[in-house]
């Protein structure tokens, strides 16, 4: 199963400043139908590609390695506070569609829930910044439905591929409240390592930290 609230995309506005469309990013309204299209008598599956997998913030009955098909986590997304500045935007990852993705789901108790999703809202989507969507996830124990924060390609926060200057450049300079773009890479791919996940891109990303003496 995969639900989600994608809007045919409209021409950008120019500037990375531009915000997207009001209406259709109401994070209030994305919580309610993400709330309607999920069974309240049964458990609430998340699934994690990044920080969600370090730091997930609420508590799991259950986690498990999974894969989804149709998206991949790409290391795409502008971030202005979190990892960067307006002057100096960083980087995140983000689901983003076309291939696959391993990473982790984590199994949220029903009867918690709500109230556990109603918090990770605040994380994740204060501006309404993601799509979220109930993504079919393939784990050592079967499939489950999960819920996941997708990025759109029409978002003005998604960067599309970068070169390597422009990569390097953020990874040797850009860092927000959380730190820096380069902490949040070695970050996200060592708990991968950990777990077992191997991300080629990462792979990629660390090689050219690597060869410019970024990391060790």
């Amino acid at each position: 199963m995969q639900q989600g609230f994608d809007v045919e995309c409209a021409p950008a506005p120019a500037g990375d400043d531009a915000p997207p469309p009001a209406p259709l990013r109401d994070p209030e309204l994305l919580l309610e139908r993400t709330l309607a299209a999920r069974n309240p008598r049964e458990d609430l599956w998340v699934f994690g590609y990044a920080s969600l997998i370090w730091r997930p913030e609420f508590h799991a009955a259950e986690q498990r390695t999974a894969r989804i098909h149709g998206h991949h986590r790409a290391l795409q997304m502008r971030s202005r506070i979190n990892r960067g500045t307006p002057q100096q935007p960083g980087l995140v990852f983000a689901l983003v569609s076309g291939g696959s993705c391993a990473g982790m789901v984590y199994r949220i108790e029903r009867e918690r829930a709500e109230a556990e999703l109603r918090r990770l809202w605040l994380r994740e989507m204060p501006t309404g910044v993601y799509d979220p969507k109930w993504l079919l996830c393939r784990t050592p124990h079967g499939p489950v439905s999960a819920l996941a924060f997708t990025l759109n390609r029409c978002s003005p926060n998604y960067t599309g591929t970068l070169d390597e200057e422009t990569l390097l450049t953020v990874l040797r300079h850009a860092r927000g409240r959380y730190g820096s773009t380069l902490d949040y890479l070695l970050e996200t791919a060592r708990c991968l390592h950990q777990r077992g996940i191997r991300d080629a891109a990462i792979e990629r990303h660390l090689a050219l930290a690597r060869r410019h003496g970024l990391a060790t």
